[in-house]
């Protein structure tokens, strides 16, 4: 695989296009799958007085979007934690959640006169994909909809206009060629160092939180996060899937989305990431498929690592090796359809007639933006203690097997109260 992280600048505008693009068709949808919720009822601070959840926040073209649907949108994207922000903050997420909504009707109407919509059985196949995928019982995944503010029917609906721009998005880059022969060469030789393949490995990962985020949180304390652990550990000793349990016990979204799969580590990314002799663990006596026998301290988060993947040694790749050419021609042909598809959005925005109510309604009242209050009860945040660094302990054999059988405390460092960063992918 290419080594994205060599081509920074590309990398950069690549990210900041796709943040771009259909941003709530896809995460709201996805919150489904998820589970993103954190149960309570969603607070009505608007930032700005006089504004109602029936109120019309803005219209595209005469389609109106409900206030409603902006409340909906930011309880998602916040994951159940919008009563910790303050005003202030709730107005500036409303604004960015409404101005995503915008982007997404103005592309869905786009679609529906290019005549892009998808059938009934592809939104009915697509929801279904999406239910089974959540790992869910029907009763559960009901639950977790009601939670986020879905229905069937909205979920429906978000799921439609998803696919829509997607089929719209996909007519418009087919107009992408693949690149020339000297474009490969040339990307080549201005990156030969992103196709060393470097000693290191592939982790999987169970993110387990301690910290407590407030209402649907399971673990709000490092005991209970402890406890998580050991019943998690139980379960991979009896054979469960590592992909399963992470969908179904992950406390964080990315890893719980893709069945535990995290990123790859240099041995030296290792180092320098993980306590002291973590990297030889996995790069010397771990095989592909074991767990790493202790649970790890991160970022004020909980690790159980498996080893997905490993690579001896340092690998010298050319053009002539196998793949890379494909690699070089798919990563040039998808960063210029993001860069098309974010420039066809701009066409089509300008085209638009969009009236933007909530925004003329803050501009209109400037000095009700103040607070830096809470806007809802927030409990405090503890003071950074010491984590017990509690020891799966983990007998592997030959084949693979990894039995996990929780244990003992251990003083260890403190952690940092930040979030971890699990989006890192190669």
């Amino acid at each position: 695989m290419i080594d994205i992280d060599n081509f920074k600048g590309v990398k950069a505008t690549v990210q900041i296009l796709k943040s771009r693009l259909l941003p709530v068709a896809l995460v709201s949808a996805f919150a489904v799958v998820l589970g993103a919720c954190g149960g309570g009822a969603t607070n009505t601070a608007t930032g700005v007085s006089g504004v109602d959840p029936n109120d019309t926040a803005a219209t595209v073209n005469g389609t109106a979007i409900k206030m409603e649907e902006v409340e909906r949108a930011v309880k998602q994207q916040a994951q159940g934690q919008e009563n910790k922000l303050s005003p202030l903050e709730l107005a500036g997420a409303r604004l960015q959640v409404l101005q995503q909504l915008i982007e997404q009707e103005v592309m869905f109407q786009k679609a529906e006169k290019e005549g892009s919509l998808p059938t009934e059985e592809e939104v009915t196949a697509e929801f279904n994909k999406r239910k089974t995928s959540s790992g869910m019982s029907a009763e559960k995944f009901n639950e977790e909809m009601s939670k986020i503010g879905e229905t069937e029917a909205s979920a429906r609906l978000l799921i439609k206009k998803g696919l829509a721009i997607q089929k719209l998005n996909d007519k418009i880059t087919g107009k992408i060629e693949p690149p020339k022969d000297s474009e490969i060469e040339a990307f080549f030789n201005s990156n030969k160092a992103a196709f060393k393949n470097k000693r290191g490995a592939q982790l999987g990962a169970i993110v387990i939180d301690p910290r407590d985020l407030g209402d649907g949180d399971t673990t709000k304390n490092d005991i209970e996060a402890q406890t998580k652990a050991k019943e998690i550990g139980n379960r991979l000793v009896q054979g469960a899937d590592f992909a399963t349990v992470a969908r179904e016990s992950s406390e964080d979204q990315d890893t719980k989305f893709k069945g535990g799969d995290w990123r790859y580590f240099t041995e030296e990314e290792m180092k320098q990431t993980f306590p002291a002799g973590v990297a030889d663990v996995f790069m010397s006596r771990l095989q592909v498929g074991q767990i790493f026998p202790q649970l790890i301290p991160f970022e004020g988060r909980y690790l159980i690592l498996k080893l997905q993947r490993k690579q001896e040694t340092d690998e010298e790749r050319t053009l002539e090796t196998q793949g890379v050419r494909q690699e070089i021609t798919d990563f040039l042909i998808n960063s210029r359809k993001q860069i098309l598809a974010a420039s066809y959005q701009a066409t089509v925005m300008n085209e638009a007639k969009i009236e933007n109510y909530l925004a003329k309604k803050v501009v209109d009242n400037p000095n009700e933006l103040s607070g830096a209050r809470p806007a809802g009860a927030v409990t405090p945040e503890p003071a950074a203690t010491p984590v017990a660094n509690t020891n799966v302990a983990v007998n592997t054999n030959t084949a693979g097997n990894t039995n996990v059988a929780a244990n003992r405390p251990a003083a260890n460092r403190p952690v940092a109260n930040t979030p971890a960063n699990t989006n890192a992918n190669r």
